[in-house]
């Protein structure tokens, strides 16, 4: 069958390619892809091509479907799945394969396997390690973004703590302690912040970080520091622009303690520097977001290391057991992945926004691969439907959820764009 899709030819080398979808084996399965989320990791990808440890080197002659955030529809079934899963089941999957020891996975390493595309084939691993998952949820995009939030949710169950003198890890975040998510503002720290104020183990205190005070003030009307207060959280906006001494302002409002877990959102020195000089004692520094240079380095107090038990570690992706924790607190309506959400397009738009990723501001880019719209921003509909009706629609739906994108503004915009 004929598909499209978003491939990798090479480094900085994204085409939007018509092609023949080879006939299904009785190990696969053939799904409709409805919904992709686009990740930073996969402008880093299409940034270095067969350079990125993902990428086969073999990619110009065997190109990758770009995108693993992905959600839509079983289409056919191998004869092998028959008695598991069927034609016009609802699925996303956990892309994290780790398969034998490799680093393969959609969205980097497939041929025929990955989220920017109208259609794909799922690989036999993918069923083998149980991460084909059944999405029994109303709106294909809270699926897609359960990947992502399953980032969020494994970063903090990596979390750990020590006890002196006991040679025994307490996984995840502190129960009642304080935690700050620096670069925060972002979709990926929004995440992890509806995460951090709604799972069944909470902080007592949280303080977002950012640079920019467009976004913290988005932040705060999404997360009211007074709503958090009913729950018992002390929930702090800041914006570290400008000020004389971050570290020691930050470790004033924990009452000179120090933070208990510091998740670390941007590769950059200065944010990981002074995640190091927060941190309280026995506090644990997540690095969460992953750089692009081999070589990237950063100072850590050592001091703090050796005789206030301070440490290090990072994490990148989640498992499926994350994923499904995701998607149950989805349905529960305890979180609410939509707040990473800032524009929506088709696939056509989507190589061109995967390149320039960084230089668009907001937070996800959320592409419908089966209609053709440009990458618009949930802010601009209203101003676009001064042309085109749908949009005006849109935004009224948009903004009767605040300012968030919702099952209905998804349920209208598959009904009324025309399907490719």
């Amino acid at each position: 069958m004929k598909v499209k899709a978003v491939r990798l030819h090479g480094a900085r080398d994204l085409r939007l390619d018509e092609f023949e979808l080879p006939e299904i084996r009785d190990d696969e399965i053939l799904v409709k892809v409805i919904s992709d989320s686009i990740c930073m990791s996969t402008y880093k990808c299409a940034i270095l091509g067969e350079a990125h440890k993902r990428v086969h080197d073999d990619v110009a002659e065997h190109p990758a479907i770009m995108g693993h955030e992905f959600a839509g529809d079983i289409v056919k079934v191998g004869k092998l799945h028959e008695g598991k899963f069927r034609p016009g089941m609802k699925f996303t999957l956990q892309p994290a394969l780790n398969y034998k020891g490799t680093m393969w996975s959609p969205g980097y390493s497939y041929e025929f396997f990955g989220g920017d595309a109208t259609y794909c084939i799922i690989p036999p691993e993918v069923m083998e390690l149980g991460c084909l998952l059944e999405y029994k949820g109303r709106a294909y995009y809270e699926a897609s973004l359960a990947e992502p939030m399953s980032c969020s949710i494994g970063a903090f169950n990596a979390n750990y703590h020590t006890k002196m003198g006991v040679y025994h890890h307490e996984m995840g975040i502190k129960a009642g302690g304080k935690l700050a998510i620096l670069a925060g503002a972002g979709p990926m720290g929004l995440g992890a912040l509806t995460y951090a104020l709604h799972r069944d183990v909470r902080p007592s205190m949280v303080v977002v970080t950012d640079l920019n005070q467009d976004r913290l003030d988005r932040a705060a009307a999404l997360f009211p520091p007074e709503e958090a207060a009913k729950d018992g959280i002390e929930l702090h906006f800041v914006n570290t622009a400008g000020m004389a001494d971050a570290a020691a302002e930050l470790r004033e409002l924990t009452g000179g303690t120090g933070f208990d877990d510091v998740f670390c959102y941007a590769p950059v020195a200065a944010v990981v520097e002074l995640a190091s000089d927060v941190l309280g004692r026995d506090g644990c520094l997540n690095f969460f977001a992953g750089p692009t240079d081999t070589k990237f380095s950063a100072k850590m107090n050592f001091y703090d290391v050796h005789y206030n038990s301070t440490h290090v570690m990072g994490t990148t992706g989640g498992n499926t057991a994350d994923m499904i924790e995701s998607l149950e607190l989805t349905a529960a309506h305890r979180i609410n992945p939509a707040v990473m959400v800032t524009h929506i397009g088709g696939l056509d738009c989507a190589a061109e926004t995967t390149l320039n990723l960084p230089k668009i501001p907001g937070g996800k880019k959320l592409i419908y691969t089966h209609i053709s719209m440009p990458l618009t921003a949930l802010t601009d509909l209203r101003a676009k439907g001064a042309e085109d009706p749908r949009f005006l629609a849109l935004a009224d739906i948009v903004d009767a959820h605040n300012g968030l994108w919702c099952p209905e503004a998804e349920e209208y915009l598959l009904a009324h764009w025309v399907e490719e």
